[in-house]
C-alpha cells in the first residue's frame, strides 16, 4: 500500500482496471455531486472573471456570455461543471473554514484544474478558451452585475470599479427581489472605506 499525503491508496487489483480510470471516474461522480448541491444557477448577468456566487452562497452566477459547452477534439465538454465546482469550493472555504479569498481561490483553482485534467482535457487548452470569454473590471460589457454578487473576491483584489457599478444598480433599484438595498449599499461603501483605508483607489465614493 501507498500513501499519498495522508490518505492511504491501494491499487484496484480485484477491478482489474488502471488506478487513473478509477480516479477520473469519481472525479467526475464529484463533479456530478457538487453540480446537485447547486441551489440555483443564474447565467443572467455580466460577472467578473466568468464566475462567482451569491452572498448566501444559494446561487452561482456564471457570466452570461460564457458558453456552456466547448468543442474540443470532436467532444462536447460541459464547462458549467469545472465552474460550478470551483465557485463552491472557493466559497465552502472561505464561509466554513474561515479561509482568506486569496488562498480559498488558489485551492479551488487546483481542483478545478485536477478535474479538468481527469477529463482528459489539456489544461492550457481548457485555460485558453476559458480566458476568451473574462471580463475584466475595465470592461464596458460589465453592463449587468448582479447586487447579491459576493463581494469578497473584488474587495480582496481592490476592485473599487466593480463596487461602484454595483452601487449604481442598487440605486437604479435593480434587485433580486427580497434585496436590503440599503443594508447591501452600506455595505458596498464600507468596502470601499476600507479599501481606501488601505492604501487602495481612493477616486470618488458613491452617495
Amino acid at each position: 500500500m501507498s500513501f499519498d499525503y495522508c490518505h492511504p491508496t491501494a491499487p484496484h487489483k480485484k477491478l482489474r482496471i488502471p488506478n487513473w480510470y478509477v480516479s477520473s471516474l469519481m472525479m467526475d461522480r464529484a463533479l456530478d455531486a457538487v453540480a446537485r448541491r447547486v441551489k440555483k444557477l443564474d447565467r443572467e448577468h455580466d460577472i467578473p472573471y466568468l464566475a462567482g456566487y451569491s452572498k448566501d452562497g444559494k446561487t452561482i452566477y456564471i457570466d452570461r456570455h460564457m458558453p456552456s459547452t466547448w468543442q474540443y477534439k470532436g467532444r462536447t465538454i460541459d464547462t458549467d461543471r469545472f465552474l460550478l465546482l470551483h465557485e463552491e469550493v472557493e466559497k465552502t472555504l472561505i464561509d466554513q473554514l474561515d479561509l482568506h479569498y486569496l488562498h480559498a481561490h488558489q485551492i479551488a483553482t487546483r481542483a478545478e484544474e485536477a478535474a479538468v485534467r481527469a477529463a482528459n482535457i489539456s489544461w492550457r487548452d481548457y485555460d485558453r478558451f476559458m480566458q476568451k470569454y473574462v471580463k475584466t473590471m475595465d470592461d464596458e460589457r460589465l453592463t449587468k452585475v448582479p447586487a447579491d454578487l459576493d463581494l469578497k473576491p473584488y474587495r480582496n483584489e481592490h476592485d473599487t470599479d466593480l463596487l461602484k457599478r454595483m452601487a449604481a444598480d442598487v440605486e437604479k433599484g435593480t434587485l433580486p427581489e427580497g434585496t436590503d438595498a440599503d443594508a447591501l449599499h452600506a455595505g458596498i461603501k464600507g468596502q470601499l472605506r476600507a479599501i481606501a483605508a488601505h492604501g487602495g483607489a481612493t477616486r470618488a465614493m458613491p452617495k
